[in-house]
């Protein structure tokens, strides 16, 4: 046995470490999966289902111009960061991206909202651009194709 696992913290209902144990390895993948799975159809929506418009007006409050052009940018690093950190593939960067947009996302949209997510707030993207920097971080994980290639940024 490792000399780290002798002082791991043990499961209060012992029978579970039969669970824990096997699954344990996948669990950051899963996490890093999720993420990416969750932010792949906000960009979706805005590059094949028309969202541009309505995201193109918000990014002209910011005073980014040409904010069509920032719009479709911002759909293009949410379909195609998020599918990169769902795979673990160029992860890094992806995450870095999405760490960028969501901090805008928080500080300059929504901020003056407030926390709740149910009230209009920066509940969410806070979450998942903080899951981001963590991966971000950490890179893909050893459940990624960065770890398949062999090559990590």
């Amino acid at each position: 046995m490792d000399p780290q696992q002798t002082h791991a913290p043990q499961p209060m209902v012992p029978a579970l470490r039969a669970l824990y144990e096997p699954l344990a390895p996948y669990a950051y993948a899963l996490m890093r999966f999720c993420v990416g799975a969750t932010i792949v159809p906000h960009g979706y929506t805005k590059l094949f289902q028309g969202a541009v418009a309505p995201a193109a007006g918000m990014i002209a409050k910011l005073g980014l111009e040409p904010a069509v052009a920032w719009a479709y940018f911002v759909g293009g690093v949410e379909f195609f960061g998020g599918i990169l950190l769902a795979v673990g593939l160029l992860t890094r960067l992806a995450a870095a991206m999405l760490v960028v947009e969501f901090a805008v996302i928080v500080f300059a949209v929504k901020f003056a909202i407030g926390f709740f997510a149910f009230k209009g707030g920066f509940e969410l993207e806070l979450l998942l651009g903080l899951l981001c920097l963590a991966i971000c971080f950490k890179g893909g994980g050893r459940l990624s194709v960065d770890h398949a290639i062999g090559k990590e940024l």
